[in-house]
């Protein structure tokens, strides 16, 4: 699929190389890019925020101050091969904090179920040829997310895990009400993400205010192609691909294409700022 998505990008690219090539920065758009940056790095320390939220959902007492510079930490760990290392990073912190494995597995797993709501509820906005399957999606993933039906999940999780590495019972995760207010702030995280895409977009050629709403819909559904297709670190390459594919129509090609170029870097940069940042604010405080 990865190879797949860049192979189409490469083609799209050739196809248009020429209508890329003239594209310059507007006179503000190094301060436009600037911003996205910033508006990238707040998205992703709320959501770092949001992810205490779920495990206090899950009735483990972590709070937003914690969690939210462990994520900004591990977060650069999905561009490794195999895309899940940052997941195993938030486990492992939250076992060095006391947190049982059966609730920690959970609370990480958890957290892009609820994002992958969100693109999709964010989605919706801007109606597609795939709205009909939009709306299938959405009405699964909301109701994979009910504790009706994800509590008994959750308890076998934890039942395999202890079978396979402690012949133990797992303390079990529940969820006693529907997520609301993690779904609520991870929708928060996805748009976010979603202006940032749109700043970039506005540094390399005008955005009419008509077109925002539209544009941060699709990037949220392209977002959420590279967050769901396995193999693909960080989503990359898979992003890019369904953001061309989605946003030719609202817009040239060769704006698209600049754009995702340039929001990758953007966005990269972004999350390792946020992890230094992290680092330095943790090393800081432990002098005081």
């Amino acid at each position: 699929m990865v190879a797949a998505a860049i192979a189409f990008l490469a083609h799209t690219l050739a196809g248009h190389w020429a209508e890329v090539t003239a594209i310059r920065l507007r006179p503000r758009g190094i301060w436009l890019l600037l911003l996205a940056m910033v508006v990238s790095l707040l998205a992703h320390g709320w959501a770092g925020w949001v992810w205490s939220w779920i495990l206090q959902a899950l009735q483990q007492p972590v709070s937003g101050t914690w969690s939210m510079p462990v994520y900004l930490k591990t977060n650069l760990l999905k561009y490794l091969p195999g895309n899940v290392w940052h997941f195993y990073g938030r486990v492992r912190a939250l076992g060095d904090r006391g947190v049982a494995k059966g609730p920690a597995i959970v609370g990480v797993v958890l957290e892009p179920l609820l994002m992958a709501n969100a693109a999709l509820l964010l989605g919706l906005a801007s109606p597609t040829r795939y709205w009909p399957g939009q709306i299938l999606g959405l009405g699964l993933a909301l109701g994979a997310i009910h504790p009706r039906w994800l509590n008994p999940v959750m308890n076998r999780l934890g039942q395999a895990k202890a079978k396979a590495d402690l012949d133990e019972p797992l303390p079990q995760a529940a969820l006693h009400h529907y997520p609301l207010k993690p779904l609520a702030g991870e929708m928060g995280f996805v748009l976010l993400k979603g202006i940032g895409f749109a700043l970039v977009i506005s540094a390399v050629s005008p955005l009419p205010a008509s077109l925002w709403l539209s544009v941060v819909s699709l990037f949220s559904l392209a977002w959420l192609a590279g967050l769901v297709i396995p193999g693909a670190p960080g989503g990359l390459g898979v992003f890019e691909a369904i953001a061309v594919t989605l946003l030719q129509g609202t817009l040239s090609a060769g704006v698209v294409l600049s754009a995702v170029a340039v929001y990758r870097l953007v966005g990269t940069l972004a999350e390792a700022l946020g992890a230094g940042l992290a680092v330095l604010g943790q090393r800081i405080l432990s002098k005081v």
